[in-house]
């Protein structure tokens, strides 16, 4: 047997929410984005849910969020996530997922997060899993600056062309290895390894999944990291077992949070 490895896709498998989205609201407070920025990203986020994860709209995506981030600065970007990680990612990871993090740690297997967002976020939030390997998006960057190009998209089949070409690097046996998904455009990574898993999965995925009988996982309890090392073990991965990229809305989430939380506060 060679080793193995756990793949975890990151937005609604890991963290309760999408990883680009929980940063909207620093990127907006620090003139990143402006409102026209809002507008044009709202209507991408509309046409990618409408149109779904197919080729196209990945694509339309993958452009759209490449010309949106031409000229931004590495450094600031990486201080943004960095000053705000605790607040807006560390409260959304699925207490689920953490714990099955561990076991897998635990049983000796290399803990990988493949993620269509950007290195930047993904990285920070890989460490604070204890997690250093990621497969994540990656922007041409010249002078510290991102130039508007793409080196490595990591969403649909490139995903999968990236764990199979870490899994010759290091040996793993896919047969061996597990994978955990949310999201139908990740077909190709659950079918590469030998024990996939759906984790929250969309209609398309649920569908799937049950078609090809592969365990579909429910995560419902994010606990902030705090509690979770106050009160392990904290939702055993066992209880979630079940039957069978959009900045403009982050801003939006977070207004509406904040309005919620002030009626809430008022007498």
């Amino acid at each position: 047997m060679g080793r193995s490895a756990a793949f975890f896709d990151l937005d609604k498998t890991v963290i309760a929410t999408s990883s680009a989205l929980a940063f909207g609201r620093p990127f907006y407070r620090d003139g990143l984005i402006t409102k026209r920025d809002v507008v044009k990203t709202a209507f991408a986020q509309f046409m990618f849910k409408r149109g779904g994860a197919d080729d196209q709209a990945m694509v339309r995506t993958r452009d759209y969020m490449a010309e949106l981030v031409k000229g931004w600065r590495v450094d600031q970007v990486r201080q943004i996530v960095n000053e705000t990680l605790h607040e807006l990612i560390d409260p959304f990871i699925y207490a689920e997922a953490a714990t099955l993090i561990e076991e897998h740690q635990a049983a000796g297997r290399d803990i990988v997060l493949v993620s269509a967002s950007g290195e930047e976020m993904v990285q920070p939030i890989g460490a604070q899993l204890g997690v250093t390997d990621v497969i994540a998006t990656r922007m041409k960057v010249a002078e510290g600056q991102y130039t508007g190009e793409i080196e490595f998209y990591a969403a649909g089949p490139a995903k999968v062309e990236a764990v199979r070409k870490l899994a010759a690097e290091r040996g793993y046996d896919l047969a061996e290895c597990y994978a955990y998904s949310d999201s139908i455009s990740d077909i190709p990574l659950l079918a590469a390894v030998g024990h996939p898993s759906a984790v929250n999965p969309d209609k398309a995925l649920r569908r799937e999944a049950n078609e090809r009988r592969w365990p579909v996982l429910e995560f419902r309890h994010p606990i902030p990291l705090g509690r979770r090392l106050r009160n392990r073990p904290a939702v055993p991965v066992a209880a979630a077992l079940g039957i069978g990229v959009g900045v403009a809305i982050g801003i939006a989430w977070y207004g509406r949070r904040k309005r919620a939380r002030a009626a809430a506060s008022a007498p």
